[in-house]
């Protein structure tokens, strides 16, 4: 409901910076954020000064490229160590990778993201990259499609910003495949994204809730029929007992 607040233009503006750092590996230029996020570069170069300070950002010796700093990643940390949910469930990763040796994933739906809580690295050397806090589109990921498939078709339909970006040749962008893989995940309790993310990873999830859902990702090449039936049981039994 819109209550005639309006937000402060200078906070905007300095969370714009945050969120631009963060959806993009490695610095960027002032040039780059000033195009991306339409701050006129004084204005720009001000906040940017104001958060290196703060140590939000870091800046190279040039001062012109720009990164997220310590201080984003420890109040990041902050917020995952005070995370009911990822104490919860602690021991349900630890068991799923006991079991399997392969990256153990738990995550939330975050509009139409999910972002990755917590994490059990895999045994090979051959695994999936990942990171916690990283955000993915949900439809292109098991976790994510997991967790849409707890809310109806319409809700789904406002909360996934269309058309749907392809990450790879196997991402699901169509809205009636998508609507109608939900379906059957909801039938079944869980969800598979086979290289729909990552070419050469498949991934099975299950929802443990309305919010968060849990994850085994495995490269292909170690994917067989036995395999995935087992790790299908194994997070039926986890979303049993969460």
């Amino acid at each position: 409901m819109d209550d005639g607040f309006q937000p402060v233009k200078s906070a905007d503006r300095t969370l714009d910076v945050l969120e631009a750092l963060a959806g993009t590996p490695g610095d960027r230029s002032l040039g780059e954020l000033t195009r991306a996020l339409g701050i006129p570069k004084s204005s720009l170069h001000g906040i940017l000064r104001t958060m290196v300070r703060r140590g939000w950002v870091e800046a190279d010796e040039a001062g012109t490229r720009f990164r997220l700093g310590l201080r984003a990643v420890q109040i990041g940390a902050s917020y995952v160590d005070g995370d009911d949910a990822v104490a919860r469930y602690a021991r349900l990763l630890d068991g799923l990778a006991a079991a399997f040796g392969e990256t153990v994933h738990l995550g939330r739906l975050s509009g139409p993201d999910v972002t990755y809580l917590a994490k059990r690295e895999s045994v090979h050397p051959l695994r999936l990259y990942s990171a916690i806090g990283r955000m993915l589109p949900a439809h292109a990921t098991a976790l994510g499609k997991a967790l849409l498939a707890q809310r109806g078709d319409a809700t789904v339909e406002d909360l996934l910003h269309w058309p749907l970006a392809s990450l790879t040749p196997n991402t699901i962008t169509d809205r009636g495949k998508l609507f109608g893989e939900l379906a059957t995940i909801r039938a079944l309790r869980w969800a598979a994204d086979r290289e729909e993310n990552t070419v050469g990873i498949s991934c099975f999830a299950v929802a443990l809730g309305p919010h968060d859902a849990i994850s085994v990702s495995i490269p292909t090449a170690r994917l067989d029929t036995g395999m995935e039936a087992r790790l299908i049981s194994a997070l039926l039994d986890v979303s049993g007992a969460a």
